[in-house]
């Protein structure tokens, strides 16, 4: 999947599971990496690790994009990018009455707002430039609604919807929009995800693995972040052009299950 001459690509949440495998999945790709997510430390540890698999160069932006001044402040550091890959934001687990209205507004302000907001500035600088890729990182919740999971079911099917909408739209200006729906992958948030659903259940997070039954998923396991992230940039390369106003499922037909 090497392409002609480097691109530059922003991918939020870079620091740790989906946006740090897609991080290494485009350093080895020799391609040009702007890393945003909160932790500069952990931002610092990736960076290493993608100039080791091949990035052409590395840049960190070390901040909260969960606001609309940081989010602009990004754009405007940045300047104009070939490929964005908007991935940063965790929305808590929990039925509605289990969470305050507050908690659903700071849930969707990272992940909702954020994603639009970042596809609305970046977006701008696609259409001038009559080219780029957006990539959405959403979640099957969107697709598998689920009452235990109702604040990032119902923001999750929004973005669905968006993504699919911004696409037919960006078309026209040589720009492609696509999604991804991962079903839970073995990362530290669906961990995490899976001991508040112990908790809600249990009243013990320590029980979380009992959530899990590995037995009832496809091919026996969680999948992994490498695999959300070669399939980001597969569909990201020049091989993949006409992929555009879609969001695919990655479930491993656990829905039908």
């Amino acid at each position: 999947m090497s392409q002609k001459s480097p691109r530059t690509i922003l991918i939020t949440g870079a620091s740790k599971g989906i946006g740090h495998a897609c991080a290494l999945a485009f350093a080895g790709c020799g391609d040009k990496l702007i890393l945003a997510a909160r932790s500069a430390d952990k931002l610092q540890e990736a960076a290493e690790q993608c100039r080791t698999a091949g990035a052409a160069s590395v840049e960190l932006i070390p901040a909260d994009i969960s606001t609309d001044k940081a989010r602009i402040a990004c754009a405007e550091e940045t300047g104009p990018v070939d490929i964005l890959v908007n991935n940063a934001g965790a929305i808590r687990g929990g039925g509605l009455f289990d969470m305050h209205l507050d908690e659903w507004r700071q849930s969707w302000e990272l992940k909702i707002f954020g994603y639009l907001h970042m596809c609305q500035l970046y977006g701008a600088f696609m259409k001038a430039q009559k080219s780029g890729i957006i990539v959405n990182i959403i979640g099957i919740a969107g697709m598998d609604l689920r009452p235990d999971y109702i604040c990032g079911s119902a923001g999750n099917a929004a973005l669905i919807a968006f993504t699919k909408a911004l696409g037919a739209e960006m078309q026209k200006e040589n720009v492609r929009v696509f999604g991804i729906n991962p079903s839970a992958t073995d990362t530290d948030r669906v961990r995490s995800l899976y001991r508040q659903r112990a908790e809600a259940k249990y009243g013990d997070p320590g029980r979380w693995e009992e959530m899990l039954d590995t037995a009832s998923l496809p091919f026996g396991r969680l999948k992994s972040a490498q695999e959300v992230a070669a399939l980001t940039a597969l569909c990201c390369s020049d091989s993949v052009q006409y992929l555009s106003g879609t969001v695919i499922d990655m479930d491993g037909g656990s829905r039908w299950m």
